[in-house]
């Protein structure tokens, strides 16, 4: 018998190395190289190889790739109007943010609508997946029957076995790190094992016609766990986040090869599981205090990119100058982006805030990382340090360069019609933006187009 030999694999990237490094030669990371025993190759266990016969584009069927309604408007939204049979869906997210309430609450959706669907579960036993379900569905858990079924499973083989034997239209794997693969003698989670593990699960839901969702564990730096290539192989990459503490959550898609990958959808995390939030904007602004400086609405699109914009309240604390160097604490906000902010206020505009401390927050949780939140993060900050409040009917945007300017952002009027549904009557916009920005399109909100920030900070702070 061949004696099995090892490699050292980097868990960032996969690259394979001989020996052991302290740095990966490919993606340069620290102390990632971990050593793996190389086993036999597994023979083709899964599908059977058939002819690849070419057929023309009008031959293949709509219904190939049919579309299942979760019943859940925000995830189907950020799904581009459901899941798609034979897709894979990976959903990453930090530990105790919602992943498995929401896929359990999509599978109760598909079951509900006759499909069947099945929960396989690595990491929570089948009585503990049973009790939340009851938990979160109440009295309809048991009204499902049979269309929603449980497994618990440690080895890809198991939920293969189990799939066959349930038939279901939806999948959910919870989590695809645990799962492991007994032709190979590495431990669960390796790069191998998730390589293998994902490869098969991909391979069975293309050849059953299977929505898959396979829920990733997240590194502390939020990034998914594992090789890249694990985001190859799949079909849609969702995120799901939430701060710490926070009830609201938001989907984001940064893949999606079957609809658009700058949606988001709006959750809040109830006692019954998690609700849908299908207007933000008025959840954001229902608390905002009257009269109170530092604070400005902003639309933003939370997707940067996205069709949906959303109403926020952008906050700022500024403190009072002391010695030394001043702390500057971001909330939904890059702490980069702040600091540049108050670099341009301090030498484009005259403002001394080296030895204050800043403080500046996304109200709400929401966490927003577009350019067009410059503008009403500077003016936050001015009416802060003024200790001036802003107009109550004025919302905001714009992006700010390094030389103080005003420059454009896209989706003006999509922005303009959020804020007209929450009544506001005036916009401080790019005066670029307000350009291409026709009559028709602006909502009836009166636009205030701006070229330079110090202007744009006058005319929202003037009584």
């Amino acid at each position: 018998m061949a004696k099995n030999s090892t490699q050292y694999v980097c868990q960032g990237c996969g690259a394979i190395a001989p020996r052991w490094l302290g740095r990966c030669p490919s993606c340069g990371g620290w102390n990632t190289l971990v050593e793996e025993t190389v086993g036999k190759k597994r023979s083709s266990t899964t599908s059977e190889s058939r002819p690849g016969r070419p057929v023309s584009i009008g031959e293949v069927s709509e219904d190939a790739a049919a579309r299942l309604p979760t019943g859940i408007a925000e995830l189907d939204r950020v799904l581009g109007g459901g899941a798609v049979l034979g897709s894979v869906v990976l959903v990453g997210g930090d530990p105790g943010v919602g992943k498995s309430t929401l896929l359990l609450q999509a599978l109760a959706g598909l079951s509900q609508r006759g499909a069947r669907a099945l929960y396989a579960s690595g990491e929570e036993s089948v009585a503990q997946v049973a009790l939340r379900a009851r938990r979160i569905l109440g009295d309809a858990a048991h009204a499902l029957g049979d269309r929603l079924q449980m497994v618990g499973a440690s080895d890809v083989a198991e939920v293969e076995d189990a799939a066959k034997r349930a038939r279901p239209s939806a999948l959910v794997v919870d989590s695809v790190q645990v799962l492991r693969s007994s032709e190979l003698e590495s431990a669960a989670g390796t790069v191998s094992q998730l390589r293998e593990v994902t490869a098969r699960l991909v391979d069975l839901a293309k050849r059953e016609q299977i929505a898959l969702f396979l829920v990733g564990h997240v590194t502390k730096d939020g990034a998914l766990a594992g090789p890249k290539v694990l985001e190859h192989l799949v079909d849609v990459v969702l995120a799901f986040e939430g701060e710490r503490g926070n009830a609201f959550r938001a989907l984001r898609a940064s893949k999606n090869r079957y609809g658009s990958a700058t949606e988001v959808g709006v959750f809040e995390m109830a006692q019954g599981g998690l609700a849908e939030v299908p207007n933000p904007s008025e959840l954001f602004l229902a608390e905002r205090p009257a009269h109170a400086s530092g604070s400005v609405v902003a639309p933003v699109t939370p997707q940067e990119g996205g069709a949906r914009a959303v109403l926020v309240e952008v906050q700022a604390l500024v403190g009072s100058p002391g010695l030394g160097s001043g702390r500057r604490t971001a909330t939904g906000i890059a702490a980069t982006r702040l600091a540049m902010i108050l670099a341009v206020l301090e030498r484009k505009i005259g403002f001394t805030l080296t030895s204050t401390d800043v403080f500046a927050n996304v109200a709400g949780g929401l966490s927003i990382d577009e350019p067009a939140i410059d503008l009403p993060l500077a003016i936050a900050v001015a009416s802060a340090a003024r200790d001036r409040p802003c107009a109550r009917d004025l919302v905001a945007f714009g992006e700010i360069g390094l030389a103080g300017e005003v420059r454009g952002v896209a989706r003006g009027s999509a922005r303009l019609g959020e804020a007209a549904s929450m009544g506001f009557k005036r916009a401080i916009v790019p005066a670029s933006t307000a350009e291409r920005i026709s009559a028709n399109e602006r909502s009836g909100v009166e636009l205030i187009p701006v070229r330079r920030v110090d202007e744009a900070i006058r005319i929202a702070l003037e009584d």
